[in-house]
């Protein structure tokens, strides 16, 4: 009873930090305006895991994995990045060029919290096999975005260890024991995602 009760409680402790990954996004564009908004980056291919922490406590908001294959997309399980000129689809978000990216995790950053970018270089088997599992992917339920990215994570070549999760930070320390390079982005805007939507510029999307 007591075992229970404990795996109870750690579960909505799990649950209750992931306030970023609450919101449902099933269908969004259609297949013709996912194929206009297709952005291939002429970098080496990759994958970018994204986490973001709260400048409080340190604990784990919200995960996403962007891929570069034979396109470059951002897998944002349950996540709130979305905009009428945004185009995405369950998840995925397509079209992340420079400027998407820029705004992608400026939109995160705030005063209550910041971005940890991370990166890893793959080999374009495996990029691609992940761009493959992203475009195909339902949509998440919500709190799941840290598991979700883990189970797809680890499925691929050289990820096979990842552990399933529902905690970012214990994804991210994995990507960084991996050797994956390691930045943070702080800013303190008003803690007020909206406003960072308010200033996208839907005429900047396919700066290259």
């Amino acid at each position: 009873m007591i075992r229970r009760l404990l795996q109870a409680a750690a579960l909505v402790a799990a649950t209750s930090t992931l306030v970023a990954c609450t919101v449902p996004n099933k269908g969004g564009a259609s297949f013709e305006e996912v194929s206009r908004a297709a952005y291939r980056h002429n970098g080496p291919p990759k994958l970018t895991l994204f986490t973001m922490l709260s400048n409080r406590t340190g604990s784990g908001a919200h995960t996403s994995l962007m891929v570069n294959g034979s396109q470059r997309v951002a897998f944002d399980p349950a996540g709130s990045f979305r905009h009428e000129d945004i185009v995405s689809r369950n998840d995925t978000v397509y079209g992340m060029t420079p400027y998407m990216v820029d705004r992608y995790t400026r939109f995160h950053a705030r005063e209550t919290f910041h971005v940890v970018i991370q990166e890893i270089v793959v080999s374009p088997q495996v990029a691609e096999q992940a761009l493959q599992m992203i475009l195909s992917h339902d949509a998440v339920m919500q709190s799941q975005c840290a598991l979700s990215t883990a189970t797809l994570l680890s499925q691929l070549p050289g990820f096979e260890d990842v552990k399933r999760s529902y905690y970012p930070t214990k994804l991210m320390e994995t990507f960084a024991a991996k050797g994956a390079s390691f930045r943070r982005l702080y800013e303190y805007d008003e803690d007020d995602k909206s406003n960072a939507l308010r200033d996208f510029v839907p005429e900047y999307l396919q700066e290259q």
